[in-house]
């Protein structure tokens, strides 16, 4: 099975199609809401991407299929004084789990980034979602030092 990266194109109907898919596959999912995202919520994340001019993202494709999505925002890092990408939304697709492709996505992301001089990737992953913390640590991926807590103040 032959993996490859594919950078998001959001003006690329097919890969508007897919990111989509991937994300209701991800809601789906028990770590995500448990039911299928809301039909007026996807082209308000497409437009919202398109406009949010942080966004990057990726995908593993094999063959014609899109087996995973990394959603990923730019940001800077003033201690190190270098770029850094924060990866926001991790999916891979259930007919393609168990396969290593989550873990190609994950270096192929380490990969970009160090060819372009970002000093770090960083992401957030919940306390019981130990499938995905096994595969961060497989990855590379370690808890902060000290650890850090994820806060939000809903709007």
């Amino acid at each position: 099975m032959k993996k490859r990266i594919v950078q998001v194109d959001l003006n690329d109907i097919r890969h508007c199609d897919a990111l989509l898919q991937l994300l209701n596959d991800y809601m789906l999912d028990e770590m995500g809401i448990g039911e299928p995202m809301p039909a007026e919520l996807g082209p308000k994340i497409i437009k919202g991407l398109k406009n949010h001019s942080a966004y990057i993202g990726f995908f593993v494709c094999i063959g014609d299929d899109f087996a995973a999505l990394a959603n990923c925002n730019l940001n800077f890092s003033t201690w190190k004084a270098k770029p850094l990408i924060n990866i926001h939304d991790f999916i891979v697709c259930p007919n393609y789990r168990k396969l290593g492709v989550g873990l190609f996505l994950l270096n192929e992301i380490a990969v970009y980034a160090s060819e372009k001089g970002y000093c770090r990737i960083n992401l957030e992953v919940r306390n019981d979602n130990y499938k995905a913390q096994n595969l961060y640590r497989k990855a590379g991926f370690k808890e902060c030092n000290p650890p850090n807590y994820f806060w939000e103040k809903k709007l």
